[in-house]
């Protein structure tokens, strides 16, 4: 279904979300109901970026699409219409691609993104371990300095696209007070990816464990200076929190369009369910909360393409839109009943991935310390 709000896109914005809106009626929806549920659909992420959207929002000289970040937005609301994993790889592969244009030498963004743009290679982002999830700064990985770069030992955890990932930017300490960022290729000798989690949902995004053990890298390996890299991680993720919250706003649309075609075509009581009061409130109340979601994104979006300060609007966008997914997707499964919580139907693979958005890029209590802190400042 369209967005109720669609008129206030551009011509272009809207011309775009046709285009993948037919992407995923043709090619993505197929896929996902013939191929099992753990496949990563590394040639459909292939065909996106054939089309231009492997890196929409970066500059068109690095082989981007120059687009802004409101647009970025909309493609990946739009992908994950029909489920959140190939949403959530466009958004992931995305932070190494802002992290080289923003901090990465005029060579590594040379070498790099034009290879990452265009699908060639695949991004991923390393910063949670073990013991440290939202408490980055507490990063027990260490990158020793020697003659011909750096030695990286440690481990991560939770990276999405552990195994299947070319390229890694990790985040290990340098010093006692100090954590830096490394590009780490796949081929990197000492690297090992763990086997991926079972997880309840966003099943095709491979995430896991990484296992680095003496990972020699050289100098130019080193994105920014010695001990930006805390800071590189929170700028990365600030803008992952609107694209999260952009996907959240997309499995809500999914899960409404699910439940409307559900309640369309069944009867209660001799009555079609689309007649009864009850149900419609709710499909009111799913449709409400989901376009309120998807304008405090829209928002954050273009606070940070104005260029003035959006962390705490990203933590708002991420918080509302997640939050209102897990409502959202939840209503779709409660109105769809017994076939609600049916593999064979999409509303329980909604609720799955909505929970997981609620965690990833920061979970949702994170959020409301960024807000907090912002009111109180």
């Amino acid at each position: 279904m369209r967005p109720l709000f669609e008129d206030l896109l551009t011509e272009e914005q809207q011309a775009l979300a046709e285009t993948v809106r037919c992407f995923v009626k043709d090619e993505l929806k197929p896929y996902l109901a013939s191929s099992p549920d753990d496949e990563f659909p590394r040639l459909l992420f292939a065909r996106l970026c054939a089309m231009g959207l492997g890196g929409i929002p970066f500059p068109a000289e690095y082989g981007g699409g120059g687009a802004d970040y409101a647009t970025y937005a909309l493609v990946l609301e739009e992908l994950a219409v029909a489920g959140g994993a190939l949403a959530g790889t466009l958004s992931v592969h995305g932070l190494p691609q802002l992290i080289l244009n923003r901090f990465g030498t005029e060579e590594q963004k040379r070498r790099y993104l034009p290879r990452l743009a265009g699908g060639e290679l695949l991004g991923a982002f390393a910063l949670t371990e073990p013991e440290t999830g939202s408490d980055a700064a507490a990063i027990a990985t260490r990158a020793a300095a020697d003659p011909d770069g750096f030695l990286i030992s440690g481990s991560k955890a939770w990276i999405t696209h552990s195994t299947v990932a070319d390229l890694f930017v990790v985040f290990a300490r340098t010093g006692e007070k100090e954590i830096s960022a490394f590009l780490v290729e796949k081929t990197a000798s000492g690297l090992t990816p763990l086997p991926p989690e079972r997880k309840m949902g966003l099943r095709r995004s491979p995430t896991g464990g990484l296992s680095l053990d003496g990972v020699r890298v050289p100098k130019g390996a080193l994105v920014g200076r010695p001990g930006d890299g805390l800071g590189i991680a929170l700028t990365a993720l600030d803008s992952g929190r609107i694209t999260i919250g952009a996907l959240a706003v997309g499995l809500c649309r999914g899960a409404l369009e699910a439940a409307l075609g559900y309640v369309r075509t069944r009867k209660a009581f001799g009555r079609p369910l689309e007649k009864n009061d009850v149900v419609r409130a709710r499909l009111a109340e799913m449709a409400a909360r989901t376009e309120a979601a998807a304008a405090l994104v829209r928002e954050a979006a273009r606070l940070r393409d104005s260029g003035r300060p959006f962390s705490a609007a990203a933590a708002a966008a991420k918080l509302v839109a997640t939050d209102t997914a897990l409502f959202v997707t939840a209503e779709a499964v409660q109105l769809c009943g017994a076939t609600g919580v049916s593999g064979e139907f999409p509303a329980i693979h909604f609720f799955n991935d909505a929970k997981i958005a609620q965690i990833v890029e920061g979970a949702n209590d994170v959020q409301r310390m960024v807000l907090a802190r912002a009111l109180l400042s």
